[in-house]
């Protein structure tokens, strides 16, 4: 697909020529998400590879609890709903521009680590994932996805941190949330 084409799919492994490498990277529009997009699109560009950029959902709940429900969502509308996200993703991080590099969006239903194996395939790939930035709470409950890639992925790995500025974001929305008063100085001198 040419630069700037962008189709949401269902799409599991594989899906480009073979042979040729590609930088792979999962979004879920978190700013740890959107900050590994820019390195993965960077690494595309550097290499002169095609970018894949992967959205992983699942039914709320889970597939099983999905399955026994009353009146569950439609698949379908769920499926739509999670194209969309990528759309909203990718433009959040390039715009209407797009990242410069022939690219494909993917939508792919599973667990977000799973996904992005079975999506980054090859020996030759580049899987491109955003890790930390999450308390011991969520840690202690959430799989890390970051983490599953590492120990499970059959090419290199490239971590990206989480920006410095994503904790003082943090400290802003609680400051907001509780309805502390802010000071714009705090957000310039580093303090929050």
């Amino acid at each position: 697909m040419g630069e700037g084409a962008v189709r949401a799919t269902d799409e599991g492994a594989g899906g480009s020529a073979a042979g040729r490498p590609r930088v792979v990277v999962g979004v879920n529009g978190s700013l740890g998400g959107l900050a590994a997009l820019h390195r993965a699109a960077y690494e595309a560009r550097r290499g002169g590879t095609e970018l894949v950029v992967v959205f992983a959902w699942e039914p709320p709940g889970g597939s099983l609890a999905h399955r026994r429900a009353l009146c569950p969502l439609p698949l379908e509308d769920l499926r739509r709903d999670a194209g969309r996200r990528l759309l909203a993703a990718l433009e959040a991080a390039f715009g209407t521009a797009g990242p410069g590099v022939p690219y494909r969006a993917v939508v792919a239903q599973g667990a977000g680590g799973p996904a992005l194996v079975e999506t980054a395939d090859r020996e030759d790939d580049l899987l491109v994932v955003g890790a930390g930035g999450r308390g011991p709470v969520l840690r202690a409950l959430l799989p890390s996805v970051a983490r599953y890639c590492l120990a499970h992925a059959r090419c290199p790995v490239l971590a990206v941190p989480p920006s410095p500025l994503a904790d003082h974001l943090s400290a802003v929305h609680r400051r907001i949330a509780l309805r502390l008063p802010l000071d714009a100085r705090e957000l310039t001198e580093g303090r929050s």
